[in-house]
């Protein structure tokens, strides 16, 4: 068994999903992301904003620099959106989620 600093030194990965709109401006359906550490949901997407440049913040931030609340977020199938739980920690084999508004008649 590794020693723990060994173990706290691995690097989480994450698999984050795109749709419709991010979809088009990340150019992937998916992306298996490493982090250096466990972060949280929104370090993600603060790091997802710098490697995918103004289209991207534009979509996901206000003007305000606020995660936009027409956006649905899950982790691992669960909404974190009505929560507002940004702050949740991934793990390693999570998988998030970034879904666009449903419209509905």
């Amino acid at each position: 068994m590794p020693p723990e600093s060994e173990k706290a030194s691995k690097g989480v990965k994450v698999k984050v999903k795109f749709f419709t709109t991010l979809r088009e401006i990340v150019g992937e359906k998916e992306e298996q992301i490493e982090l250096s550490r466990s972060v949280t949901v929104e370090a993600l997407l603060r790091q997802l904003a710098k490697r995918y440049g103004k289209e991207f913040e534009d979509y996901v931030y206000d003007e305000l620099g606020n995660i936009r609340g027409h956006l649905q977020f899950l982790v691992n199938g669960k909404s974190i959106t009505a929560l507002q739980d940004f702050k949740i920690k991934l793990k390693e084999g999570d998988q998030v989620a970034i879904l666009p508004p449903v419209g509905g008649g």
